[in-house]
């Protein structure tokens, strides 16, 4: 899939409005009860990049990174600045944050994720854009050095311990960072009134989540 490793302007990522959307098909019988069926295992989040924009030059910026992400067609990192760490947005990531996996002796390689809930029906997302130098990593309770004992692949979220520091059969694995989410514009046409944006007129710039 074609991506483009680079971050959308955070400055206008922050003022943006959006969050998860999940698609749940609710049939009510005669009788009043539901019948209620999650089509997707996993939620897709969508944004409006135009509530972060502040003035002619926010939106000259937006248009250069659309044009060349080529509207739709390329990928790219964004912001989401009420859920991008491994733990609450105004905590610091640890690397005991989140478990990533339990060792079997063998295994090397661990993809990062981060678990919501866990009472009923925790929900396991996994981290595809970890953000480079924030990846925290601990063999029960022991914090492994980047680099020497683990490497870190930033395009997709996987961590691989070196040879001599496989984690041993039934070591908990855990990891902390700050993450992106992958995204695409939603449109590939930007459609701007000035004399509108001057009086506050708000232009609609989708972004929708992409799987990869």
């Amino acid at each position: 899939m074609a991506f483009h490793e680079v971050r959308f302007p955070t400055d206008i990522s922050r003022g943006a409005v959006g969050g998860p959307e999940r698609r749940t098909d609710v049939v009510v019988l005669g009788s009043g009860h539901e019948e209620r069926n999650g089509r997707w295992a996993d939620s897709r989040r969508s944004y409006n990049a135009g509530y972060g924009i502040r003035g002619l030059d926010d939106l000259y910026k937006v248009i250069a990174f659309f044009e060349e992400r080529r509207g739709r067609l390329y990928g790219f990192r964004w912001r989401d600045y009420t859920d991008w760490k491994s733990c609450p947005p105004e905590q610091t990531p640890s690397a005991l944050d989140q478990v990533i996996g339990v060792g079997d002796g063998t295994m090397a390689s661990f993809q990062l994720s981060k678990t919501y809930g866990g009472t009923y029906a925790p929900w396991k997302r996994l981290i595809k854009k970890p953000v480079e130098g924030s990846v925290l990593v601990a063999v029960d309770g022991l914090l492994q050095e980047e680099g020497a004992a683990f490497v870190v692949d930033h395009t997709t979220g996987v961590i691989t311990f070196r040879p001599e520091n496989i984690p041993p059969q039934g070591a908990r694995i855990t990891a902390g960072f700050e993450f992106d989410v992958p995204v695409r514009f939603d449109t590939d046409k930007l459609e701007v009134s000035l004399q509108g944006f001057r009086h506050g007129a708000i232009p609609a710039i989708p972004i929708v989540e992409i799987r990869i």
